[in-house]
């Protein structure tokens, strides 16, 4: 059982970018209506897949650094990386069988 680390802007080199393992990378705002929806979503993915993916959480405002590498234009925004590439990027709330969908096409 995995959980959802909060991360800040001095974390993502070594929590995203040089992790050993997938991340997948969830931006939200305090403000965000939506982001709210996505939580408890995230939280279930961070349990589900948790021996195969990390789950970190970066609220946009406080992280800009991160924000701007990841090119977020809207939140919530979600963002696959692996060996410090972008594998996936999705703006948006969903569905939680979208989110699995693009996970599973990369975790198997």
């Amino acid at each position: 059982m995995s959980s959802v680390r909060v991360i800040q802007d001095p974390e993502f080199n070594t929590e995203v970018l040089t992790a050993d393992q997938p991340v997948m990378v969830y931006f939200w705002a305090a403000w965000c209506g939506p982001c709210r929806l996505m939580s408890p979503i995230i939280d279930g993915l961070a349990s589900e897949y948790g021996d195969r993916l990390k789950v970190v959480k970066m609220e946009v405002d406080p992280n800009p650094n991160a924000v701007a590498h990841c090119k977020v234009e809207g939140v919530p925004a979600f963002r696959l990386f692996k060996a410090g590439e972008v594998l996936e990027a999705a703006e948006g709330a969903m569905p939680k069988q979208k989110l699995e969908a693009m996970l599973n096409a990369y975790l198997g």
